[in-house]
């Protein structure tokens, strides 16, 4: 049996702040007269609004709000995960989250995308290999996977601005 139940979405709070903002914005010019010189023009830009107001109602319609997920050291949505490339030595920290959202100042990757694929599920000190749009394979350490929310970056951030 398959699930049909739609994907849940991981949200900080300031992302889904924005998204709702943006959403409020674009209902608010949807009616605004559009310049009349150029008939193609307003079409293709209409759509585009009506496809990014369908994109964040999803969005927003299959929101997890700001809760961390378990902080079990498991590679999931709403994680911090620092990684290192095993083929040059470097490390980088990101949110495993969604990209159509601002998070704020850190580096974002999609779960959907190659690297996200590769590394959902992992635990630290596993090796992961994601293959890149050039058609070659990299491997990755997980090193570290922290909730958003308890990340010593991003909780040091908040409690300094709030």
């Amino acid at each position: 049996m398959t699930d049909t139940r739609p994907r849940r979405t991981w949200l900080t709070p300031h992302a889904h702040q924005r998204l709702r903002a943006e959403l409020a914005e674009l209902n608010r010019t949807a009616g605004v007269a559009d310049d009349p010189a150029d008939q193609d023009d307003r079409a293709a830009l209409r759509r585009q609004r009506q496809d990014r107001l369908r994109e964040i109602q999803d969005l927003l319609a299959n929101a997890v709000v700001g809760e961390d997920p378990p902080d079990d050291g498991i590679a999931e949505p709403g994680m911090v995960l620092t990684v290192r490339y095993d083929d040059t030595g470097d490390t980088e920290t990101f949110l495993l989250g969604t990209r159509a959202a601002e998070h704020g100042d850190i580096e974002v990757y999609s779960p959907d995308s190659p690297l996200g694929t590769a590394l959902t599920g992992a635990r630290p000190g596993e090796q992961r290999a994601y293959r890149v749009p050039a058609g070659g394979t990299l491997r990755v350490t997980l090193l570290e996977a922290v909730p958003y929310g308890r990340h010593p970056a991003i909780f040091d951030r908040t409690a300094a601005t709030g």
